[in-house]
C-alpha cells in the first residue's frame, strides 16, 4: 500500500489564517488584537507587512499581546480612549459553524470579551482543528474572583461539569481561571448566561451572544469563509 503523504503542519494553518486576515486592514484604523498563537501569527505579519506605520494604533486584550505589539512598532491606544472600533482579529480554542466560541486557553477571556463587545465586526483566526459540532471538547474556562474560587466550582459541579482550578495562572485582572471539563454545551447561549449569573464569576469564555462575526478558518488547501 502507499504510504498516506504527511499532513501539513498546523503551524503552516494558522501562517494561512492569520495572512488572510490582512486583507481586512485599512489605513489609519484602530484594531483590536486578541491572544493566541493565531494571533502571535498575525502581530508578526503586521510588523514584517510595514502596518506599523499604517494604522493607528492597536487595543490588546493581553499584556503578552501588547508586548508583541510594541516590539513591531504598533502603538498601544486604551480601549477608553477609542470613539471606534471597527475590527477586532483574534483566535479560538473552539468554533462550531454557528460561529460560538470557547476561549480563554490564553487566560485573557474577560478582556477579549470586552474588545469584541466594543468592536463593529469580530474576525476570527482559527485552524481547521478547531472547528467542531458541538462546543466542550476543549476544557470551558471561568475567571472567578480568587475569594469566589472553590463557591464558583461547587456550583459549575452542580451544572455537570468537573471545574480544575489552573495553579499557577493569575489572570491580567489579578483573577483565576477554573477549567471545566466534562461539559458537553448543546446550548452555548444558555449555559454562557447561566454561568455569568453565579457570583464571583467575572467571565466565561463562551462568546455566543456574542459569537464571531466570521470565522477564516486556515486548512490545508486554503482559507475556509464561515
Amino acid at each position: 500500500m502507499p504510504e498516506a503523504a504527511p499532513s501539513e503542519p498546523v503551524s503552516a494553518k494558522k501562517q494561512r489564517a492569520a495572512r488572510a486576515a490582512l486583507a481586512y486592514l485599512r489605513d489609519g484604523m484602530v484594531l483590536g488584537v486578541g491572544t493566541g498563537s493565531t494571533v502571535n501569527e498575525l502581530i508578526a505579519l503586521l510588523g514584517r507587512e510595514g502596518w506599523a506605520t499604517r494604522l493607528c494604533g492597536a487595543v490588546s486584550s493581553s499584556e503578552g499581546s501588547s508586548a508583541r505589539l510594541r516590539a513591531q512598532g504598533i502603538p498601544l491606544l486604551d480601549l477608553n480612549e477609542v470613539p471606534e472600533l471597527p475590527l477586532y482579529l483574534d483566535g479560538a480554542d473552539e468554533a462550531t459553524r454557528r460561529r460560538e466560541l470557547i476561549k480563554g486557553g490564553g487566560a485573557a477571556l474577560t478582556r477579549e470579551k470586552i474588545i469584541a463587545a466594543a468592536a463593529d465586526r469580530f474576525l476570527c483566526l482559527i485552524d481547521d482543528g478547531k472547528l467542531v459540532d458541538t462546543l466542550g471538547t476543549f476544557p470551558l474556562p471561568v475567571e472567578v474572583i480568587p475569594m469566589a474560587r472553590s463557591y464558583v466550582a461547587r456550583r459549575l459541579s452542580a451544572l455537570g461539569g468537573r471545574p480544575v482550578w489552573r495553579t499557577g495562572t493569575v489572570t491580567d485582572n489579578g483573577n483565576h481561571i477554573l477549567d471545566v471539563h466534562g461539559l458537553r454545551i448543546a446550548d452555548p447561549r444558555e449555559l454562557e448566561t447561566e454561568v455569568n449569573q453565579i457570583t464571583g464569576v467575572v467571565a466565561v469564555g463562551l462568546f455566543a451572544h456574542r459569537p464571531a462575526d466570521q470565522l477564516l478558518v486556515g486548512t490545508a488547501t486554503g482559507i475556509e469563509l464561515i
